[in-house]
């Protein structure tokens, strides 16, 4: 999220790439919105932090953005990243590249784990006062997303490869998306294989103490609380039989900030065919261009249809209900109980929207 937006050398966006065709779909975006991050993967949300309005509070918990380059395997796919660590400040730390003792590191030069087989994780370790228009006060938080990655999904070989580019979640829906936190597709964390793991409560349970249910707590009292805050779900890598690697999240952002806010009306949002999914968007432009309609709603794209996004949805139910049952103890707040029944009996989205109300 804190990367800008990959073009191609003319300058366009190549959106998603058919997996079994040459087909490509691209997006003219003469320019793209200037980025003042705040934070990296390690945020803090202190209680202490209090803003004006409902909403989360979001400061930085990191002196240095430990950033992932594995999408970066040849010069010029990302200028802003390369220009950032070939001629940095001051030196770097950098993990698991090909370079000789005093040598410039090129972050598309991956060492090999094996002939052929480049690292999945390569690491460059980066001071956030080197980030530009880096905002170092906290701020609130208007959107919160969560992104997960996805396989191919296809009627013949599904998967939970069903996600849109957008989904607007229900805070219950939030709330347990949190606490299942699936790893999901093409990991880099992940060297066991492709199937769909959990990385956690809150997804950052390997980082925390105690039990998961008193997070859960904590995560549930927060949300609460922030009742300003809107939630999205993105996915990456796979929209059904597309290739899109991190487009749905830089163009989600792109989206939501050339809307002014996250604030939908209710027309304008569509129930998921997947209750999990919440709700899509009905149609989607970006600087005078639409999305396709098969990269919003999976299910209209010929070769998933119906069929192949109910048995993807029945994968994705399926590993709900098989990580939320720990939770089911007698530390759960009542709310978050009978969230999780809602989702253990096939609860429907108004379902969820009868435990906590959304904010359009």
């Amino acid at each position: 999220m804190a990367e800008k937006i990959h073009r191609d050398e003319e300058g366009q966006i190549p959106l998603a790439k058919h997996t079994e065709m040459s087909e490509v779909i691209t997006l003219e975006l003469k320019e793209s919105c200037e980025i003042r991050p705040v934070t990296d993967d390690m945020a803090l949300c202190h209680p202490s932090i209090q803003g004006e309005g409902n909403k989360l509070m979001v400061k930085d918990a990191e002196g240095g953005w430990f950033l992932r380059t594995d999408g970066i395997k040849a010069y010029g796919t990302d200028p802003y990243l390369e220009r950032m660590t070939i001629h940095p400040k001051e030196p770097l730390i950098f993990l698991n590249y090909e370079a000789s003792p005093d040598s410039t590191c090129l972050i598309w030069e991956h060492i090999k784990d094996a002939p052929g087989v480049p690292c999945p994780n390569p690491r460059a370790i980066v001071p956030r006062s080197h980030i530009p228009h880096v905002i170092d006060e906290a701020v609130e938080v208007d959107v919160r997303s969560f992104g997960v990655r996805t396989p191919v999904c296809t009627m013949q070989n599904p998967s939970y490869g069903i996600i849109g580019m957008l989904h607007v979640l229900p805070p219950a829906l939030a709330w347990i998306w949190r606490l299942v936190s699936p790893r999901g597709y093409a990991n880099p964390s992940v060297t066991d294989g492709d199937a769909m793991s959990s990385e956690g409560v809150g997804s950052y349970w390997p980082f925390a103490t105690g039990k998961k249910v008193r997070q859960a707590n904590i995560l549930l009292d927060q949300m609460l609380k922030a009742s300003g805050t809107r939630y999205i779900l993105v996915p990456n890598q796979h929209i059904g039989v597309y290739k899109v690697g991190f487009m749905p999240q830089w163009i989600a952002r792109e989206y939501l900030a050339r809307r002014g806010s996250a604030s939908f009306k209710e027309h304008q949002l569509l129930p998921a065919r997947s209750s999990l999914l919440g709700y899509t968007v009905e149609s989607m432009k970006v600087d005078g261009t639409y999305i396709p309609s098969g990269l919003l709603q999976t299910h209209r794209q010929i070769e998933v249809g119906t069929a192949g996004y109910d048995a993807g949805d029945a994968i994705l139910s399926g590993f709900f209900k098989k990580e939320l049952g720990q939770y089911l103890t007698d530390e759960l707040n009542p709310l978050g109980r009978s969230i999780i029944e809602c989702c253990l009996n096939d609860g429907t989205l108004e379902d969820y929207l009868t435990l906590i109300p959304m904010r359009y």
